[in-house]
């Protein structure tokens, strides 16, 4: 191992520290007490096996959990990508004030989210909100909300959307700019048309990035429970609890922190393997 070598390995050290320290053998920790009948107050944590995850398959709130989250993710993960998509290539032009557009768009991003999600709670209130005071003035119904089985899913959704589309945008703006004009220009002289440019060249070319943003989305989707927590509390009738959620209530709620473990490991393993089939459908078609 040459000095280079044996230099970026010393300054990776710290950060390695760090993963092992606060990801790894947690992660591994976690596993362990999942294969365990593990209740705070317990002074012996009987070894059970996989019983743990054989209750998960009983547990209709289990699959309630987890069919929100699927949800929860179809929806927000297109949502978030293709409004990314059309702000960044609208903001990539010449256009009067787009980097006050840029900045605006950006700005939920790094807002603390629940204090988002508390006023997004107001503003849907029926009795105090300015969204059904508007919908009203217009002469439109409004929904329940936040209190409606069937309204407060979608809401929870719009919400997530409109604070992390922003993000996704200046990461896929970033990759707009990486793409060398001389590509465009050379597609002009040929005779390419706008959709066609798009298509041959920009979509190509933004495959990084696009693949970046839609890693991101899924796994922050999969993981959504602050927004949830604050604004619906699971509620109502578990129609918005999600995997997380569901974790926070067994472990921290309950106190049954093996059936809690467990619940966590198969959230991990979904976002495990969806991760890497996105990572090897990049590789496929990087090669094709």
């Amino acid at each position: 191992m040459g000095p280079q070598a044996k230099a970026a390995y010393l300054f990776m050290l710290p950060s390695l520290l760090i993963l092992v320290l606060f990801v790894f053998i947690p992660i591994l920790q976690a596993g362990w007490i999942a294969l365990h009948d593990w209740q705070l107050g317990r002074v012996n944590h009987a070894f059970v096996g996989l019983a743990n995850f054989a209750d998960l398959l009983q547990d209709d709130r289990f699959w309630n959990a987890l069919k929100n989250t699927a949800v929860y993710t179809l929806a927000v993960v297109p949502g978030r990508i293709l409004l990314a998509l059309a702000f960044a290539l609208l903001l990539n032009r010449n256009i009067r004030g787009r980097a006050f557009f840029r900045a605006m768009l950006y700005l939920p991003a790094i807002i603390s989210f629940a204090i988002e999600a508390i006023i997004w709670r107001f503003m849907l209130d029926p009795d105090i909100g300015l969204i059904p005071y508007v919908t009203e003035l217009l002469g439109l119904q409004s929904p329940d909300w936040l209190r409606s089985t069937t309204w407060a899913m979608p809401a929870v959704i719009l919400v997530s959307i409109w604070r992390w589309f922003g993000f996704n945008m200046v990461i896929v703006l970033a990759g707009l700019q990486g793409i060398p004009g001389v590509f465009y220009e050379a597609a002009e002289v040929d005779g390419a048309n706008a959709w066609q440019r798009f298509w041959k060249i920009t979509l190509p070319l933004l495959r990084p990035a696009l693949l970046f943003v839609s890693v991101d989305a899924i796994i922050s989707s999969l993981q959504i429970f602050d927004q949830v927590y604050v604004m619906t509390g699971g509620g109502p009738l578990f129609s918005t609890e999600t995997m997380v959620a569901y974790v926070y209530h067994q472990g921290f709620k309950l106190f049954d922190f093996g059936y809690a473990s467990a619940a966590a490991y198969v959230l991990f393993f979904i976002i495990l393997v969806l991760t890497l089939g996105q990572l090897r459908l990049l590789r496929y078609q990087e090669a094709h």
